[in-house]
């Protein structure tokens, strides 16, 4: 009988990485630096954000998605941050070019207090003349719904004289972002305006499990931590040492316009037996300027002191991961992370990571969870971070991907269900039947099977009914690693409906459902 399926690849099982269902959200405009957020009231209600004024709705858990254009008489100039508050109101945080201001004068929030309401025109902090408010994030304290957010000044943008220099601020609002607090800055040792290693940047704020703000940045190739016991009152009067940070906060890349090493803190919450760690995850190249790597430190007495740097890629060569972000599932306390990462390749080609962790950093477990590689170039702009968000097991992560000039943002559909499902099929049988992707799908779509243990192997397709359809692979001997095929609707001649393929080992079998549209 002749082939229907044409084996593709196949390579280790060492590196073979489950695949999931990849959905692009956004190819219009050359979107990226992705900001998501998963409501915690709702884990089907998703809003993200790229720039550089787009913003986007699911509400089937990531399936499928609304675009709307965020419109400010302040601007909308980038740097996206999506958050909710405890309420489940969503909040869209960016820069500013007012058309009788100054280029990113001010840190612009934006509320949307439902679904299906407007996004409000936006209230703002920060503004203090021509100086420029630039990379900020927030947090929410659960208990008091306040929010906080900190960012860079500059005092001018760019600037080289060394009388300019830039410094991390804080603000807060106690009334659903209707108004701001005056700026109060947080570090001590300032930074200079160039916007490269010696200047102050990456603040991103995490709530302590008793009200405290913790908040990491990176200036002159290390990392500083401060905290504020106060609600943002008083912070400490020197800058707490988390690591270095060799190479620094702008490091290259190859086929970027520029990359960073961008610090991001993140407290568990949960009841689990880490309650309390604060953690912060990073990038640099402290083992060599082709290798660089995801990093995570943490700290359990309210980050007085830090762990040593524990490495999250789990790749042992000389390759690139970077732009990393991180979230904490604060039903469970798991960590989850997600990187570009070069492990597979020898130039600019580049895939999308997720790592997690059940106990508290101490082992992690890699995913590639993009469904095709891409390349990078220094044609576009292709943004200063990726991002992720999580809630009791709904795992959300953002990416942007680069194809020839043009980019686009991406999610996957990923629960911690799903990941658990699969290792246990690894550690109890001799091969892994992963779903297909795309799924649905209307031309081809493409099977991958993870094998432990080679040998004959049965791969059939059968109709709603139960009828076989078509015999994929009829006792075929395959070895151990990853084997990935495409199937092809036309040359099978299928009609849209349901579909079922189980692959069988002597009487061990494994079945997924297909949906042809």
């Amino acid at each position: 009988m002749k082939k229907l399926i044409f084996l593709l690849i196949s390579f280790s099982y060492q590196y073979a990485f489950a695949q999931f269902t990849n959905i692009m959200i956004d190819n219009i405009g050359n979107p990226e630096e992705p900001s998501v957020c998963v409501n915690p009231k709702n884990t089907n209600y998703i809003v993200a954000g790229a720039n550089i004024n787009n913003v986007y709705q699911s509400l089937d858990g990531g399936l499928t998605w609304q675009k709307d254009i965020l419109q400010s008489p302040y601007g909308v100039w980038g740097d996206p941050c999506v958050f909710t508050d405890t309420s489940g109101a969503f909040y869209y945080l960016h820069l500013s070019n007012p058309p009788s201001g100054n280029w990113i004068d001010r840190i612009v929030c934006q509320q949307l207090p439902n679904s299906g309401s407007s996004w409000s025109t936006g209230t703002y902090m920060g503004l203090n003349g021509s100086r420029a408010q630039d990379k900020e994030w927030a947090t929410v304290d659960q208990q008091t719904n306040t929010i906080y957010v900190t960012w860079t000044q500059f005092d001018q943008y760019g600037s080289g004289d060394q009388d300019d220099s830039s410094v991390i601020l804080f603000s807060k609002s106690t009334d659903q972002a209707a108004t701001w607090s005056s700026p109060v800055r947080i570090n001590r040792l300032a930074g200079d305006c160039i916007d490269s290693d010696n200047t102050t940047e990456g603040a991103v704020p995490a709530m302590g499990a008793n009200g405290e703000i913790y908040v990491c940045w990176s200036n002159r190739d290390t990392l500083f931590f401060d905290r504020s016991l106060d609600g943002g009152v008083t912070w400490l009067d020197d800058d707490i040492f988390v690591d270095e940070q060799p190479g620094g906060w702008d490091y290259y890349i190859p086929g970027m316009l520029r990359c960073n090493g961008l610090p991001v803190t993140k407290t568990d919450l949960s009841n689990g037996p880490n309650h309390g760690t604060i953690y912060i995850n990073w990038t640099d190249q402290r083992n060599g300027s082709d290798n660089t790597d995801v990093w995570l430190s943490k700290s359990t007495d309210g980050g007085t002191t830090w762990s040593s740097a524990v490495k999250v890629n789990d790749d042992e060569y000389e390759k690139h991961q970077f732009l990393t972000w991180m979230d904490v599932d604060q039903v469970t306390g798991y960590l989850y992370f997600i990187f570009y990462d070069r492990r597979d390749y020898s130039d600019q080609t580049t895939d999308v990571y997720m790592a997690y962790s059940t106990d508290g950093g101490a082992t992690f477990t890699n995913k590639k969870i993009s469904s095709e590689p891409f390349v990078l170039t220094t044609s576009v702009f292709f943004g200063d971070y990726s991002n992720i968000s999580v809630y009791d097991g709904k795992i959300v992560p953002i990416w942007t991907r680069q194809d020839g000039n043009a980019t686009s943002v991406w999610t996957a559909m990923i629960d911690f269900a799903t990941l658990m499902e699969e290792a246990t099929a690894f550690e109890s049988d001799h091969f892994m039947l992963h779903q297909n992707y795309p799924n649905p799908f209307s031309d081809q779509t493409t099977i991958d099977i993870d094998i432990t243990s080679g040998g004959y192997y049965s791969l059939t397709l059968y109709d709603i009914t139960g009828r076989k359809v078509a015999v994929l692979a009829d006792n075929e001997k395959l070895y151990k690693g990853r084997q990935t095929f495409t199937l092809d609707a036309a040359q099978l001649k299928l009609a849209s409906n349901t579909y079922y393929y189980s692959l069988q080992k002597g009487n061990e079998v494994q079945t997924k459902k297909l949906l042809l549209r």
